[in-house]
């Protein structure tokens, strides 16, 4: 018994060790092949990459198994419920969280954009040349990027006559002015005012002021003096020294603006020439009483007292002038060579010819001529040459007798 005791107990120990050994070849067996299985994925994050076997499905589970969260703004190669596909590359692209300022307008963006043109592009940001960027199109964007725009626009400047227009992102009008290198002078003047802000409705105009001086000369008007002369008949007057004009200089400063004068200011005056009086001699001689011809004596005292007074503009004449024919006839015949006293030339229709007058200075008279210039109320008297080369012109009380 004994010894079938122990025959029974090595059989079963050799038993025991064949079914360890298969099962131990089974194990093994079904791990490789459930290794051998598996996929072989790549995913890559962040530029880094993970190679892994998976029996994963999908892609989802394959980042499940990897504790890789996906972002609402992440960017994904394949989407989560794709097939695994052998040997499969994952790329994923965490989204940056920037802030943008356009014109002092303030937004957040996610983007995996990696550059600024990138971003630009992928918004549909539209840049011109003239705007204004705080960084560069191809720099790297990072989580927490801020980046800042400026758009231009155009600004009119209207400099004197010349019109032109500048592409600006802001800034004051003295900064538009030197970035257009337009200098001004001391008194130019400029709208708007040079620390004010401009916008696309901002109008620059630049008024060029300049001041410069002008001389200009003028004349001093002469006075005239009046002596009493005894030897000159009373009513008369003789020029004894011409007066002549002095010569005055004023100095002006203009102001200019644009080329045209807007003010003139006098600054200086200066009497280069003085005037020289008009020196003339008045008559204070009483004139001796026309002598008459017993025919106007007589007519005079068959007339007796005037019908009417006149004040009459009166001039003198000779019958041997320039103009005259020399026959010394009036125009009603009267003889002036014979009987050059008591004539006067009338306009007829204020006094009749024939009539007898008295003129102040001169005596009594009669209406025997008429003359084209005589006209209205005028009278010439006529008198010797001399007389009447120094008479002139003057108002005389004129009375007449029917």
């Amino acid at each position: 018994m004994k010894r079938l005791f122990q025959k029974l107990h090595l059989l079963n120990r050799k038993s025991f060790y064949i079914a360890l050994t298969i099962i131990t070849f089974l194990g093994f067996t079904g791990f490789a092949l459930f290794e051998m299985t598996k996929s072989q994925v790549t995913v890559v994050q962040e530029d880094e990459e993970l190679h892994v076997r998976t029996h994963a499905e999908t892609v989802g589970e394959v980042l499940n198994e990897l504790a890789i969260d996906v972002g609402e703004h992440d960017e994904l190669s394949h989407d989560v419920d794709e097939q695994i596909q052998p040997n499969m590359t994952i790329k994923h692209t965490m989204a940056d969280t920037i802030t943008v300022t356009i014109d002092g307008n303030k937004d957040t963006y996610h983007t995996t954009a990696e550059t600024v043109g990138e971003f630009l592009t992928e918004e549909d940001i539209n840049v011109k040349e003239q705007d204004q960027l705080s960084h560069a199109q191809d720099t790297q964007i990072t989580d927490g990027f801020a980046l800042k725009m400026n758009k231009a626009f155009q600004v009119t400047i209207q400099d004197a006559d010349d019109k032109n227009k500048s592409w600006v992102t802001g800034g004051t009008v003295n900064d538009v002015l030197e970035a257009n290198d337009v200098t001004l002078d001391e008194n130019d003047k400029v709208q708007p005012k040079l620390s004010e802000e401009v916008d696309a409705e901002t109008t620059i105009t630049v008024t060029r002021v300049e001041k410069v001086t002008d001389v200009v000369e003028e004349e001093i008007d002469y006075s005239v003096v009046s002596r009493n002369d005894d030897s000159l008949e009373k009513g008369k007057e003789s020029v004894i020294k011409n007066g002549e004009t002095g010569i005055k200089e004023k100095e002006y400063e203009v102001t200019l603006e644009n080329g045209e004068e807007v003010s003139r200011e006098l600054i200086e005056e200066e009497v280069v020439k003085e005037s020289e009086n008009k020196v003339v001699a008045v008559g204070t001689k009483q004139p001796q009483p026309v002598q008459m011809s017993s025919e106007q004596r007589n007519s005079d005292s068959s007339n007796g007292d005037a019908a009417k007074t006149l004040y009459m503009e009166a001039t003198a004449y000779n019958w041997d002038c320039p103009t005259c024919d020399g026959r010394g006839k009036t125009a009603t015949g009267y003889d002036l060579k014979a009987n050059p006293n008591g004539v006067v030339s009338v306009d007829p229709s204020v006094i009749p010819l024939g009539t007898k007058v008295w003129v102040e200075g001169y005596g009594y008279a009669v209406a025997r001529d008429t003359g084209g210039h005589i006209n209205g109320n005028r009278i010439d008297i006529h008198m010797s040459k001399s007389q009447a080369q120094s008479f002139g012109r003057k108002t005389v009380k004129v009375k007449v007798y029917q």
